[in-house]
């Protein structure tokens, strides 16, 4: 079977900053392999359309521009944020620490995963730009198994792209 939309497609990939020779960002193996179902929004559009039509035992390999992957990082996502929003009965929640990711919300409820930068006397700067956000970005690897989705792999606990294995924590294809 090729991939088509809403097919379940189980691959390998190695992503790369910058080409074929850069510094591995991220890496997937035959013994752990990652599932999603095709065409649902889990993966970056270009990156679908570099598979489309691939069936199993194919090898693959492209490069994504920033405006392709993650878009160029914004300064406007970089902001200062009172430190009492971080605080529980006047001290620092032990998760605030620089380089720690946060789940947080937007002004109208949405959730964003956003990156302590720096705690400051009075703020916590935050960083909500996307880890990948200004990178080029080379993917490659082997599209291992192809196969029509069924309801199962759309109910709770389903393959919903993240292989089953989703701790909460999916990052592979968004």
């Amino acid at each position: 079977m090729k991939i088509q939309d809403q097919a379940v497609v189980t691959m390998t990939y190695v992503l790369r900053e910058n080409d074929e020779n850069g510094p591995i960002l991220q890496e997937t193996t035959k013994e752990n392999p990652f599932v999603c179902i095709f065409g649902m929004h889990q993966l970056l559009p270009k990156f679908e359309e570099n598979l489309m039509g691939k069936e199993p035992g194919d090898h693959y390999a492209f490069h994504l521009t920033p405006e392709e992957g993650y878009g160029e990082r914004d300064e406007a996502y970089v902001m200062d944020l009172d430190k009492n929003m971080f605080m529980k009965n006047d001290v620092l929640m032990d998760m605030v620490k620089v380089g720690a990711q946060l789940m947080m919300q937007t002004s109208d409820g949405r959730p964003i995963m956003g990156l302590v930068r720096e705690i400051g006397d009075n703020h916590v700067k935050m960083d909500f730009n996307h880890d990948m956000a200004g990178k080029h970005l080379h993917f490659s690897g082997e599209i291992l198994d192809v196969r029509e989705s069924t309801d199962e792999d759309f109910a709770p606990g389903g393959c919903s792209g993240c292989g089953g294995d989703c701790d909460g924590g999916c990052e592979g294809c968004n």
